[in-house]
């Protein structure tokens, strides 16, 4: 299953995928070290992470 990233403001959404494995990507959280957490995107293969995508200024929101 694809995760659909989507814009609460505008409404656009985006599919994400791997490159390096053509796998979907899942929603995810990472705790840097201030202790504040950032979503991202991650591949489930090879554990690659990517800032989780924005739009209109703000995370998009992800979905299943």
């Amino acid at each position: 299953m694809i995760a659909t990233y989507s814009c609460a403001k505008c409404g656009m959404s985006v599919h994400a995928t791997c490159a390096k494995c053509d796998q979907p990507l899942v929603n995810d959280t990472l705790t840097i070290d201030d202790g504040s957490k950032v979503q991202i995107s991650r591949c489930p293969v090879c554990e690659g992470k990517i800032k989780s995508p924005m739009c209109c200024g703000s995370d998009m929101s992800c979905s299943l």
